[in-house]
């Protein structure tokens, strides 16, 4: 028998202030002030070494071995001694270390190493040292970044690009496999067997609030990736904004099983530096929310119980599915969990009711579910939502110590933010850092919001599409396509991943669905030996998606949220092409530049394009 009582779990006590000018700007504020925070991040590491320097600060492991565990005082000796290493082999500011690696303890250690004695890092997505592409991506990289060093888990996986792009002199790091015949080539153990002298702490001590910590690149999905700097200043404020925020870990250090991949803020700046300024432990999750990985992740959390996790919609989905299968994961990974958050895309009010109702079987409690919205040039938190909500979306109120400037464009406002969790800008690119923010200094984010509740600040925000996604039928009218995008996967129920809409200077809409292959082959369980094709193929599975399809239709309020047409896309989004972060979401713009031709074939009669009215159960 659940309760359905809110769970007891210390959070912010906001207080909200804002004012609407003659023009129809709001400026909002929080009037509770941004608590003190550290000159630098590594002063966090210090004092957890110092404070409680036998507990876990990060754990590994390869499939379901023995996790490998470094503790704070390993963690901040082995740090010292990266930094030696580096100032050794005379990196600088100018001359940056560039990560080229999944999520590892190494790969932890060399970027902190570098921070703390003042030179930035780079985690590059791996997905860029593909041959397929010609390394495209990571030569643009090479072209804003002079590298003093490049580091990779795994050297003869990296070697061919890092040679390719860089050049065989160019200095080479490794946990594993190192190139034969290269010259300026480490292994890892030799670095942490440097002895640190009095250089690492002179270094230490000059690193101030405007030090560039590190280099975070852009998905690239607009263009060329863009090197945002992260100063000392932006990641200490930002981690004062989540303490606020997630008060109970001020008091209870924070517990996390972690898939999301470092190059990206999420999690290489929030995950990542939440555990270090709160003294909380971050195990490396080596699965992913694929139906080939996803394992991994359930294996990890039947025997590590978090206390926050994050995930994307498509993860919560199959965590959903395996926990009504699995007791004991379920009773696990609740045990001590006291709050969930999804980002990446909007989550399915289906899997939002059965995150609450599984939390409140297995608990008698509901968990807060939250969200909220930022970017890499934010830090990346700004607003947040810990309301308690009946539905997804809500994505919240500013974080301490950030105004937002809303700017009214037709029927929704256009979000900017300030705060000292902002970048000051792009990497030698002072055009663009100066296209980025408007007179007042606000950060144009590129995202349209709008009210929950006209009017009142104080009970958040619903984001209503990225600016630069949004676009006009024939007619003139406006499509939210982020909203829609939402909207279509909550009402397919699982069937499929995300979608891109369709039907600019058309005169109605249609959209490309990305299926989710484990739901659609559960409804035709009795054929398990059919092909991807053959799958999506299937007059079942077609009707099925028929049948979604009316019954937007149906709920739709006019011809700007309305879909008439749909085609499966067949071949995976690629991520060297921008069509997708590693993070799985998606960027329109760059799916419809690169599937054309698909857009040209759902606004044909081809019989791949799925209608409401013309399909029917074989």
């Amino acid at each position: 028998m659940t309760t359905g009582a809110k769970h007891s779990v210390k959070l912010w006590s906001p207080v909200v202030a804002w004012e609407e000018r003659a023009n129809g700007e709001f400026i909002i504020w929080r009037e509770d002030p941004l608590g003190p925070y550290p000159v630098k991040l590594n002063e966090r590491l210090l004092h957890w070494a110092a404070v409680a320097p036998d507990r876990v600060w990060m754990a590994d492991r390869e499939g379901t071995g023995p996790w490998r565990e470094v503790t704070y005082a390993e963690a901040l000796d082995k740090v010292r001694r990266v930094g030696q290493f580096l100032l050794s082999a005379g990196l600088s500011p100018q001359r940056p270390l560039l990560i080229l690696s999944e999520n590892s303890i190494e790969h932890a250690l060399m970027a902190l190493g570098a921070q703390h004695v003042g030179i930035p890092s780079a985690a590059i997505a791996p997905a860029y040292a593909s041959a397929s592409s010609g390394f495209a991506k990571l030569h643009d990289i090479a072209a804003q970044i002079d590298a003093g060093m490049i580091f990779a888990d795994d050297g003869a996986r990296f070697a061919p690009a890092v040679d390719a792009v860089f050049g065989t002199d160019m200095a080479f790091a490794a946990v594993r496999n190192l190139p034969a015949g290269r010259a300026n080539t480490y292994g890892f153990d030799a670095i942490v067997a440097t002895e640190p002298t009095e250089a690492v702490d002179r270094a230490f001590a000059a690193v101030g609030p405007d030090t560039v910590a590190k280099f975070l690149f852009t998905s690239g999905t607009t263009g060329s990736p863009k090197a945002v700097i992260q100063t000392q200043r932006m990641l200490c404020s930002n981690m004062e904004m989540v303490a606020d925020c997630y008060a109970y870990m001020r008091d209870e250090p924070p517990v996390v099983v972690d898939w999301a991949p470092w190059n990206h803020t999420a999690s290489g700046n929030k995950v990542f530096n939440l555990t270090i300024y709160n003294g909380g432990s971050y195990y490396i999750d080596r699965g992913k929310p694929t139906a080939a990985l996803i394992g991994q992740t359930i294996a990890n959390l039947r025997e590590i119980a978090p206390t926050w996790y994050f995930n994307v919609p498509a993860g919560f989905e199959m965590l959903v599915g395996a926990m009504r299968s699995d007791p004991a994961l379920r009773q696990n990974f609740f045990s001590r969990l006291r709050m969930l958050m999804y980002a990446g895309a909007g989550l399915a009010q289906h899997t939002w009711d059965a995150l609450v109702e599984l939390a409140e079987q297995t608990t008698g409690e509901s968990l807060p579910i939250g969200t909220g919205l930022g970017s890499t040039e934010t830090g990346p938190f700004a607003l947040y939502c810990t309301e308690q909500q009946d539905r997804p979306g809500n994505i919240g109120i500013p974080s301490q110590g950030v105004t937002v400037k809303l700017v009214p464009i037709d029927d929704k406002y256009e979000l900017r933010l300030k705060g000292p969790n902002v970048t000051p800008g792009y990497w030698n690119n002072p055009k663009l850092t100066a296209e980025a923010f408007d007179a007042e200094g606000f950060y144009r984010i590129g995202d349209a919001v709008k009210f929950a509740v006209p009017g009142d600040p104080r009970r958040g925000f619903y984001f209503d599409g990225r600016t630069a996604e949004n676009f006009k039928l024939d007619t003139g009218t406006w499509v939210a396509v982020g909203v829609l995008r939402a909207q279509l996967v909550n009402q397919f129920g699982g069937l499929i991943r995300d979608a891109v809409i369709t039907g600019e200077n058309r005169p109605e809409l249609g959209a490309l669905l990305v299926p989710f292959l484990p739901a659609l082959r559960e409804l035709i369980a009795d054929e398990p030996d059919l092909s991807d094709a053959e799958l999506l193929a299937h007059p079942k599975i077609r009707a099925e998606l028929a049948a979604r399809l009316a019954a937007h239709q149906r709920e739709a309020s006019g011809s700007a949220t309305r879909i008439k047409r749909v085609l499966l896309m067949a071949e995976p989004l690629r991520f060297d092409k921008g069509e997708v972060t590693d993070k799985g979401s998606i960027n329109q713009r760059a799916v419809l530049a690169h599937r054309d031709d698909l857009v040209q074939a759902l606004y044909g009669d081809g019989a791949d394009v799925i209608q409401a009215d013309r399909e029917v159960v074989a």
